[in-house]
């Protein structure tokens, strides 16, 4: 397709009101069911944090192998990333998004049946080997679906999906556990991964009817509506296959991917070193048993993390308020970690839940301005292998995060777990200095973000 890249052109083509009727069709009929696949996902992966303490009485399993089987998930999530990212090219992103979560609901199912620590950690592997390629899939079909203009916007729509997930998952996990515990014959924990783990595979069944591969196949467009689409996105790719790397190889050996990964990396230490034990602090604050009560005190931060990163994410829409908004959101994630370790130690749980919240909210609001960078350069399978590096590299943050906690509290004798945390809100200051080193990189790409 040949599209004029001229400036004026290339102006009216992405004010066309006719572009932004087809966004906005196809964001209302594709971000619903992205959502939903995401909201379960992140419950699925997380939800082990309500069942810590009930493993460890029920199934002897310690504190290490929690931390283990916690962060080993992103193992195998790393190593089956790229093999993912290349066949949901090859099938398509309906066949692919939606395979992968049947297979991981059914594996979440399966934590029920827990008998010990070797089956936990090797179904927690499983998990996510069978997950991987969910995030970046989806980053590379709102990549090849909506301009670089909006895709702040619609991937903050998207990041939404976690909040949701821990805003009704919190008390949906915990009101599951007081249900299970009232059944004979079973644990609560026992009934929270069996339901949430068949909540991914109904899920997975409806992303197959509810997902379209791509703009050429849409029903829902008009002719006028899908040309504007089309020909903005071929003026993108243009511009990125001229600009960034060209194949799998080129994109794994590019200096820019790897940079973004240890962004990525650095942000992924923060998320789940709050996610995962968010239960447990918030009961160590208040001083409760994990159940519906702590359940709904976690859902706050959540609560809040969604207007957060839908108003972030809809006003970083040029490259100078993504790199200072993604800078600022880095520093602020690191001083709010570091406070709630603090309000715990100084025995001020109103105080370590307002700081936790405000971690929430900044950690939410830099994935989408994050992922803005690597798309704006990245086309075709060296999108594939890229992004697919990126995550699942950034992702061992999931892995090092509670390993690094569990470490830290032990070799400094720490009972409240305070220099843990304290450790973990170390990273995302790293992350800043780096966040806002990106006005060294110019892509091409930017001239059309900024072309308004």
């Amino acid at each position: 397709m040949t599209v004029t890249t001229g400036t004026t052109a290339t102006k009216e083509l992405l004010d066309s009101p006719v572009l932004k009727s087809a966004i906005s069709k196809a964001s209302f009929r594709l971000m619903p069911m992205l959502v939903i696949l995401y909201v379960v996902a992140f419950l699925d992966r997380t939800n082990v944090g309500f069942a810590e303490a009930a493993l460890e009485v029920d199934r002897g399993i310690t504190a290490g192998a929690y931390a283990l089987g916690a962060g080993i998930f992103f193992i195998g999530y790393a190593l089956f990333e790229i093999p993912s990212n290349l066949l949901l090219t090859k099938f398509g992103a309906k066949m692919w998004l939606a395979r992968i979560a049947i297979t991981w609901g059914i594996v979440s199912a399966c934590f029920a049946f827990v008998q010990g620590e070797t089956s936990f950690i090797i179904l927690r592997f499983l998990l996510g080997v069978t997950e991987a390629g969910l995030f970046p899939g989806v980053i590379m079909f709102l990549a090849a679906w909506f301009p670089n203009k909006v895709r702040v916007k619609m991937f903050a729509i998207f990041y939404l999906a976690q909040p949701f997930s821990q805003m009704m998952g919190a008390p949906l996990s915990g009101w599951l556990i007081n249900i299970g515990d009232q059944v004979p014959g079973v644990a609560g924990w026992q009934v929270m991964f069996f339901v949430e783990g068949m909540l991914a595979v109904l899920a997975g069944i409806a992303a197959y009817f509810f997902l379209i591969n791509s703009p050429q196949d849409a029903k829902f467009l008009d002719k006028d509506e899908k040309k504007a689409l089309l020909d903005v996105m071929a003026l993108e790719d243009g511009v990125k296959e001229k600009d960034g790397p060209r194949g799998v190889l080129a994109a794994m050996k590019n200096r820019k991917v790897w940079y973004f990964t240890a962004i990525y990396f650095c942000l992924q230490i923060a998320v789940y070193g709050v996610t995962f034990y968010l239960p447990q602090q918030v009961a160590q604050l208040t001083g409760q048993k994990v159940g519906i009560e702590v359940g709904l005190l976690a859902a706050i931060p959540w609560f809040f993390g969604i207007f957060a990163c839908y108003f972030i994410g809809k006003a970083a829409n040029t490259i100078v308020r993504r790199r200072i908004w993604g800078t600022g959101l880095f520093i602020s994630t690191g001083l709010c970690i570091f406070g709630s370790a603090w309000a715990g130690s100084s025995h001020l749980p109103a105080l370590g839940i307002i700081f936790i919240t405000l971690a929430v909210c900044s950690f939410l609001s830099i994935g989408p301005i994050a992922w803005s960078y690597p798309t704006a350069f990245l086309t075709g399978t060296a999108a594939a292998a890229g992004i697919g590096l990126i995550n699942s590299l950034g992702n061992l943050g999931g892995f090092v995060a509670p390993i690094l906690r569990t470490t830290v509290n032990q070799v400094t004798a720490s009972d409240t777990g305070t220099m843990g945390v304290y450790a973990l809100g170390v990273l995302p200051f790293v992350a800043a200095i780096m966040m806002y080193a990106t006005k060294r990189f110019r892509n091409k790409a930017d001239d059309l973000l900024d072309n308004k």
